[in-house]
């Protein structure tokens, strides 16, 4: 961007609670099960059926809001939402119109330049439509209804975003703190965490609005980022030639990488609210939000910088333990039973972290201990048993759950730490390796490396090469 405009972005998130029935019935909220099997009369919205609010989505949603810090509404009322499309088989959806369940909220970016809160204007309950599918027959579209009724709350930021980047901040974080609550998987890919992005530009120090532009059809944070950096190029070629960005919704083609015409966006679209007549409304107690307020975990931030604070971490290594709440819960673990910080550190970033990797899976999914890693530490450190080992024995605990000491004793991977045995190896290499002795004698210190390299294949890798490097520079000094 120059310096001429002024980016302004603002999120509308639709994050799925994992409730396993849905919001108004007693249908499952499975993901995957065969179009229309999981529904219901309320569901389908048949005659004489009567909606019954989902206890622990209410609580579900309550957590959200005061994890994001967020007032919470002491009136909770449901609205139906009047629009016509063919996968809402009611005509109308139950939303939140003018009391959302929760209002006046923010989520804090942290940079360089410090802190900046993101408002978020309010997060309110609806139900969610079901889906079409276009791919079944070239001449016909089908409607699957399994989704219709899955509970949705969804989460509008205030236009307080002034750059994709920002954008992408912002999303990450969100998703962490659900994440944290165990409310949401936040699965992009099933629909578990939806988002939609709206944009304009304005001339820099202008207090008034451009012309606002929505973006859909966007499935991961990175087409989130790359949406916002098209149309923000796409909206200033605009306005330098002249032109005027037209009010209308976007949808993001990602194979060209570009925003392409969808529909015309009047300023106020009529959705005919009113109060839903079959819910009635009701207080929300304060015991209520207090309890649920109890219950919250301790967040991101938080975690983050208690871990700088008591364990002397940078806020690289910090962050990146907090990232995933299974692996910042793994490390304290771990240090329960083995209090080397940084050895418990360098294994979770490096080791730990790439089998997740391989393996495309997280913590729960592994048989990986956190006694299982304090053990292999724990001997790596005594010497018992040799880096390369360690990686080894981890490789195989992690998939099998054995004990790593079953595993060192199965495989024969004790280090050789035995003296005399290593004095009797290492008199051997000398002898036969006469020119990189002579070297180490003159002076060239490398041959010694060389050298202990012939001890660990003497002993196929289990000599403890830091005795062994130590009985041959007594050796080649006599």
């Amino acid at each position: 961007m120059g310096s001429k405009y002024e980016t302004v972005i603002g999120l509308e998130v639709h994050v799925q609670l994992a409730t396993r029935t849905k919001i108004f019935c007693g249908c499952s909220t499975k993901f995957g099960a065969d179009p229309n099997t999981q529904v219901c009369p309320v569901c389908l919205g048949l005659p004489g059926s009567l909606p019954v609010l989902n206890k622990r989505a209410f609580e579900y949603a309550i957590k959200v809001a005061l994890a994001l810090e967020c007032d919470i509404q002491g009136t909770v009322k449901f609205d139906r939402k009047n629009y016509y499309y063919p996968d809402l088989p009611k005509n109308y959806q139950i939303s939140q119109f003018d009391m959302p369940i929760a209002y006046n909220g923010r989520v804090v970016l942290t940079s360089g330049d410090g802190e900046r809160a993101i408002g978020i204007t309010r997060a309110h309950m609806e139900e969610d439509a079901g889906k079409l599918l276009h791919d079944q027959d070239p001449a016909s579209s089908f409607i699957d209804l399994n989704r219709t009724g899955t509970p949705l709350l969804e989460i509008v930021s205030e236009p307080d975003m002034r750059s994709p980047s920002e954008a992408y901040e912002y999303l990450k974080i969100l998703k962490q703190t659900i994440k944290y609550l165990d409310v949401s998987d936040c699965n992009m890919e099933e629909g578990s965490l939806r988002c939609d992005a709206n944009i304009s530009l304005r001339t820099k120090g202008s207090k008034a609005l451009g012309s606002k532009v929505e973006i859909k059809n966007l499935n991961s944070f990175k087409a989130v980022r790359d949406a916002l950096l098209y149309e923000q190029e796409r909206q200033e070629d605009l306005l330098e030639e002249g032109g005027a960005v037209k009010q209308e919704t976007r949808l993001w083609d990602e194979n060209n990488a570009v925003t392409l015409s969808m529909r015309s966006k009047e300023e106020a679209q009529d959705y005919r609210y009113f109060p839903e007549p079959d819910l009635v409304p009701f207080e929300v107690g304060r015991e209520v939000v207090e309890r649920i307020r109890s219950e919250l975990p301790e967040l991101p931030s938080a975690k983050k910088s208690r871990f700088i604070e008591c364990y002397g971490l940078d806020a690289g290594d910090a962050e990146l333990l907090v990232s995933e709440r299974p692996v910042a819960c793994f490390f304290e673990a771990v240090l329960e039973e083995c209090d080397d910080v940084r050895s418990v550190l360098n294994w979770i970033k490096g080791e730990v972290l790439k089998h997740l990797k391989e393996h495309q899976a997280g913590l729960d999914a592994l048989k990986l201990t956190p006694s299982g890693l304090a053990s292999i530490i724990t001997m790596t450190a005594s010497g018992k048993i040799s880096g390369l080992a360690a990686k080894e024995v981890l490789k195989d605990h992690l998939v099998s759950g054995r004990l790593p000491s079953e595993i060192v004793k199965e495989k024969g991977l004790e280090q050789v730490s035995d003296t005399a045995e290593l004095d009797a190896v290492a008199a051997r290499v000398i002898e036969d390796n006469p020119k990189s002795a002579g070297d180490y004698r003159s002076g060239k210190k490398n041959a010694l490396s060389f050298l202990i390299g012939q001890v660990m294949r003497e002993t196929k890798g289990k000599a403890n090469p830091k005795l062994a490097g130590e009985i041959l520079s007594k050796k080649l000094s006599e």
